[in-house]
């Protein structure tokens, strides 16, 4: 559940008012099936509330991502002669980059940090959880993926190596051939001797997906709904929470989970700062999310169509997700 969806370019703008006016316009006023993009869910609230879902006892990712990190931070640290600055694709706080900007404190004698994300409060958080970590300096990037990877590359030292984090399995928002052309992408700013660490939840039993996007609790649920709350705030809306249910849903064929919306009963909404009335049927759905499931065969593949060579894999035994160190051909 991280920022990208099945509509995006590889890489995905900024959202300001144009952006979310212009993504609204083309998702709910089409004659399609209507849809939003995934990074719409990430406010101020939304971030908190992904904060919270990576905590839930049905939301086993965030944990195996973080276990895998701190069980292999030296191998991936070591993956090329200091110095190494890292930067972080959709960093949130930052604390699962730790145990590798630990790793690398221990090898050289100060580390660059560039944290790149679309949430302010996220790049303050990274400051006060990372910021305490001797001989490491924070240096958060406000801006989208590639605009931040294009900076972070900018203020790299001469001789200076970089390792890219794209954690948390974020590739997963993007379906199968927009994935390849994100890493080619990636791959695009980074020199022969760079890094990047690839995370990618795999295939799992259903049940055990369903219920990491449809939670006891109903976090998953209000992160969802949160969408709507935004909507009214930012473009004078009119959207009754009280009138859309949060489904999740496995498409068998894709390989994905699908979060979706679902209007209880017809009704009207008007989007009164875009002049839109939209009208919904019973049952009818906005779709927010989609999250792809990978075999680990699939990543080192799917990385060298990007124009990677793999230096490393490795997989988590208690909820199947890979960690793939990954180099420019």
């Amino acid at each position: 559940m991280t920022p990208g969806a099945r509509t995006e370019p590889p890489i995905a703008p900024g959202v300001d008012g144009s952006d979310l006016a212009r993504a609204v316009r083309e998702g709910l006023g089409g004659r399609g099936p209507k849809s939003l993009p995934s990074r719409l869910l990430y406010d101020a609230l939304g971030s908190a509330l992904f904060e919270a879902i990576t905590r839930l006892p049905e939301y086993g990712l965030t944990r195996a991502d973080e276990r895998l990190l701190q069980a292999h931070a030296a191998e991936i640290a070591g993956f090329a002669r200091p110095p190494i600055a890292v930067a972080e694709l959709g960093s949130g706080s930052g604390r699962k980059a730790r145990p590798i900007l630990q790793s690398l404190a221990r090898r050289q004698s100060e580390v660059a940090y560039r944290p790149i994300d679309l949430s302010e409060a996220a790049l303050a958080q990274s400051r006060v959880e990372l910021g305490g970590i001797q001989s490491v300096r924070v240096e958060p990037i406000l801006a989208s993926y590639g605009e931040g990877l294009t900076r972070g590359v900018e203020e790299l030292e001469p001789g200076e190596r970089l390792l890219v984090l794209f954690l948390g399995g974020t590739i997963g928002n993007f379906d199968r051939p927009e994935a390849v052309r994100f890493l080619a992408d990636i791959r695009a700013r980074l020199r022969p001797g760079d890094g990047l660490v690839l995370g990618t939840d795999l295939m799992k039993p259903v049940p055990t997906l369903l219920a990491a996007y449809d939670d006891a609790l109903g976090v998953t649920a209000a992160f969802n709904k949160n969408l709507l709350v935004r909507l009214n705030r930012e473009l004078s809306s009119d959207f009754d929470l009280a009138r859309f249910d949060h489904a999740a849903r496995w498409n068998p064929t894709e390989r994905r989970i699908e979060m979706h919306l679902v209007s209880r009963g017809a009704q009207t909404v008007a989007l009164g700062a875009l002049g839109l009335v939209v009208d919904f049927e019973d049952g009818e759905t906005i779709w927010t999310e989609s999250s792809y499931r990978y075999e680990n065969d699939e990543v080192p593949a799917m990385a060298a169509r990007a124009g990677f060579d793999c230096l490393g894999q490795w997989v988590d035994e208690e909820w199947p997700f890979a960690e793939t160190l990954l180099t420019p051909r």
